[in-house]
C-alpha cells in the first residue's frame, strides 16, 4: 500500500501540555473589566481575577500546509455573549500574523472600481446588525438569540484582538467594510453582490462558481461511513488553518473541529465535527433566479452566522436543518449534509431506518430537506457537486433553464462529477482509496472530463479540479470551464471511529504528481504568480515527509524522518507523514 503526505488532524487534542508557538489568554480584570497577555510572561496572573477562554496555536504552513489552532472557554458560569468575545478575541491576538497575509491574499482591494456596489453593501450590513441588535435585546431569554449574540461577539472580538483593542466600542458602520467581516462573509457575499450588482472584474473573494466536491460512502457490509469535503477556491486562500472551538454553554454540539482560514470563525469549505457526534459538510448551488434575490432583506440571519448556531445546538440531522433553516436570508445557497454516526452501528447488518443522514438545501425563502437514511444504504453513496438534488430547488433556482441553454453540465445526474462519481465511488474501500478518488483528476484521458472546448477537455471537470490547468487561450463555452484562479485546494475525510475524538484526515493544496498532465502545484511556475496574491504560502505544494512530536522539555518538534537524534527529544509521537514522489498529496489515517 503506498502511503503518502497526510496530516493527522487530531481534533487539536495537543492540548496546553504539548505546547504551542502561541498560547493567549482573555481574563477578568481583578480591578474590573478585560485583560488579555500571552503566556509565559511574568506579572499577568497576579492581576486576572477569572479566566474566561484560551487560544493555543500552532504554525506548520511551510511544513504540511496548515496551521493549527485551539480555542478554549474555561467555564459555563460565562455568559454566552462573553464566550464569544474572549474565544474572538485571544484567537485575533494569537493568529494575527496569518490574518495580515490572508487578508491581503483575498480581500484586499475587493471594493476597488466598486465603491456604489460597497456602499451599499455597507448599508445592508448595518441594517442587519442593527436588527439583530434588536432581537437580541427584545428576547434575552431566547436560546437561538443567544447563540446569534455569542456568534457576533466572537467577530467582535477577534477583530478586537487582531487589532488589540481590547472591550473598544462596537461601530456597525465600520464593522460592515472591515476585512475581517468581509473574511465572515466570503460565502454570502456571492449573493449579495448579485443583490447589489457589483461590477465585473474587480477582485473577487476567493472565487468564481463551481466549488467543492463531497462524498458519504457506505463500506461493504456496513464496516464504515466515510466522510469527505475537498474545498475548491481561489489558491490565494490556501492559508489555512485546522481548528477547534471548545466552548461551555452546555449545547450539544458546543465542542466542534473543522477546517478553516485564517480570521475565519466558520468553515467557509464547509467541513465540521461535532462533540454531538454529527459529522457536517456543504457544496455550493447556484441561483439564477434574479427575481429571487428580492427576497434578501436585513432582516434575516446570514448563513455564517446560522451555520455556526446549527452546528452548536443540533443533537440530530433533522435539529440541524431545523435550526439552520430560521430567519433564512437566503445568502450563500448550498447543499448541506448531515451525518449523524451517533445512530450508525459499524459492522452491523441491521440498521436505523432513519437518522444517518440528513440533506438540506437552500434558495432565498426556501429550506427543502429530509432524511436520506434509506438511500444512502440502497446507492452506498451520497455525492456533492454544486447541483442542487431538490425539484423544488432546481425550479426555484431556475437551474432547469440553465440545463436547456448549457446542456447537461448543469444537471444533477449527467453534469461530469454526477458521472464520475456513479463510476468511481464502488473502488473505494477504506480510507486511502477514499483520498484517492477526492484527490482525482485525468482531464486528458477521461472521457468525462471532455467537453465541447478547444482542446477537447476541461481540468474543471474532475473530482479534484485545477482549472489553472486550462490553456489561456483556449475557447469554452462558459467561463466555468476555461483558465481562472479556482482549483481544489485540500482533502479532509472522517470516519466513525475518528469523529469519538473529533479527528480527521486532510491534506492540504491542490492535487499533483500523479500523471504528467496534473503537476505539483507550484507558484514560480504557474501562469497566476503574478495575478494572484499568496503571502506566507509555501511556493511548492509538495510537502515533505515529517513526524510531528510532543517534545521532552515542551513544545512541539518537527523532522523529517532518518534525520539523527530526534528520537531522543522526543517524548510521545503525535502523527506521523509518509510520501511517495508519484503519488502526490494522498493519504490515509495514521494514528494519534
Amino acid at each position: 500500500m503506498k502511503l503518502v503526505l497526510a496530516i493527522l488532524v487530531a481534533a487539536l487534542a495537543i492540548g496546553a501540555e504539548a505546547g504551542f508557538e502561541r498560547k493567549y489568554t482573555v481574563c477578568e480584570h481583578k480591578d474590573g473589566g478585560l485583560h488579555s497577555f500571552k503566556e509565559g510572561r511574568t506579572g499577568d496572573d497576579d492581576v486576572c481575577g477569572k479566566r474566561l477562554a484560551t487560544a493555543y496555536f500552532h504554525d506548520e504552513v511551510n511544513q504540511t500546509g496548515w496551521a493549527f489552532l485551539e480555542v478554549d472557554v474555561i467555564s459555563p458560569k460565562i455568559p454566552h455573549y462573553l464566550q464569544g468575545y474572549a474565544a474572538g478575541f485571544a484567537e485575533g491576538r494569537a493568529t494575527r500574523d496569518l490574518i495580515d497575509m490572508h487578508i491581503m491574499n483575498t480581500v484586499t482591494g475587493y471594493c476597488d472600481g466598486a465603491k456604489h456596489f460597497c456602499d451599499e453593501l455597507a448599508e445592508f450590513i448595518e441594517d442587519n446588525m442593527k436588527w439583530m441588535e434588536t432581537e437580541i435585546k427584545e428576547h434575552p431569554e431566547d436560546e437561538y438569540w443567544q447563540q446569534v449574540n455569542l456568534t457576533v461577539n466572537q467577530l467582535f472580538g477577534l477583530i478586537h484582538g487582531y487589532e488589540n483593542t481590547l472591550g473598544a466600542q462596537i461601530n456597525y458602520r465600520e464593522i460592515a467594510v472591515h476585512p475581517i467581516f468581509m473574511i465572515q462573509l466570503a460565502g454570502d457575499l456571492e449573493d449579495l453582490a448579485m443583490k447589489f450588482k457589483k461590477p465585473e472584474n474587480p477582485k473577487k473573494v476567493f472565487s468564481g462558481p463551481g466549488h467543492c466536491s463531497a462524498l458519504v460512502k457506505l463500506l461493504p457490509n456496513n464496516e464504515d461511513i466515510l466522510f469527505s469535503h475537498v474545498t475548491w477556491t481561489s489558491y490565494g486562500a490556501m492559508l489555512r488553518i485546522n481548528k477547534k472551538y471548545s466552548f461551555k454553554t452546555g449545547d450539544p454540539g458546543q465542542v466542534y473541529s473543522f477546517s478553516s482560514y485564517p480570521a475565519s470563525i466558520t468553515s467557509t469549505d464547509d467541513f465540521i465535527l461535532t462533540s454531538a457526534k454529527l459529522a457536517i459538510l456543504e457544496t455550493t448551488i447556484g441561483n439564477y433566479n434574479e427575481k429571487s434575490l428580492d427576497l434578501i432583506t436585513p432582516n434575516t440571519v446570514l448563513t455564517w452566522i446560522r451555520a455556526e448556531i446549527a452546528h452548536r445546538t443540533a443533537s440530530s440531522g433533522l435539529q440541524w436543518a431545523e435550526a439552520f433553516g430560521r430567519h433564512n436570508s437566503g445568502t450563500y445557497n448550498n447543499e448541506w449534509v448531515v451525518v449523524d454516526y451517533k445512530q450508525f452501528h459499524r459492522g452491523k447488518e441491521v440498521q436505523p431506518e432513519t437518522g444517518i443522514i440528513h440533506v438540506v438545501e437552500q434558495m432565498p425563502g426556501h429550506i427543502v430537506h429530509s432524511d436520506k437514511t434509506a438511500h444512502l444504504f440502497r446507492t452506498t453513496y451520497w455525492p456533492g457537486y454544486n447541483q442542487p438534488y431538490y425539484k423544488q430547488i432546481i425550479r426555484f433556482s431556475e437551474t432547469d433553464k440553465m440545463v436547456e441553454k448549457y446542456g447537461d453540465w448543469y444537471s444533477y445526474d449527467k453534469t461530469p462529477r454526477a458521472l464520475i462519481f456513479a463510476r468511481d465511488h464502488v473502488n473505494v474501500k477504506d480510507m486511502d482509496s477514499m483520498i484517492s478518488l477526492m484527490r482525482s483528476n485525468n482531464y486528458t484521458q477521461d472521457p468525462l472530463s471532455k467537453c465541447d472546448c478547444n482542446p477537447p477537455y476541461s481540468a474543471e471537470n474532475a473530482i479534484a479540479c485545477r482549472s489553472d490547468l486550462n490553456p489561456i487561450n483556449g475557447t469554452y463555452p462558459f467561463k466555468s470551464l476555461g483558465f481562472r484562479d479556482h482549483g481544489a485546494i485540500d482533502v479532509k475525510v472522517t470516519n466513525s471511529r475518528l469523529i469519538n475524538t473529533l479527528q480527521f484526515t486532510a491534506v492540504s493544496g491542490p492535487p499533483g504528481g500523479v500523471n504528467k498532465d496534473v503537476p505539483i502545484f507550484d507558484w514560480r511556475t504557474t501562469p497566476l504568480r503574478e495575478k494572484v496574491p499568496h503571502y506566507g504560502q509555501p511556493d511548492k505544494w509538495n510537502f515533505a515527509p515529517y513526524t510531528v512530536c510532543e517534545h521532552k522539555d515542551g513544545g512541539l518538534h518537527s523532522f523529517k524522518e532518518g534525520h539523527t537524534g530526534d528520537d531522543d527529544v522526543c517524548g510521545k509521537r503525535l502523527a506521523t507523514a509518509y510520501f511517495h514522489d508519484e503519488v502526490n498529496q494522498t493519504g490515509e489515517l495514521l494514528g494519534t
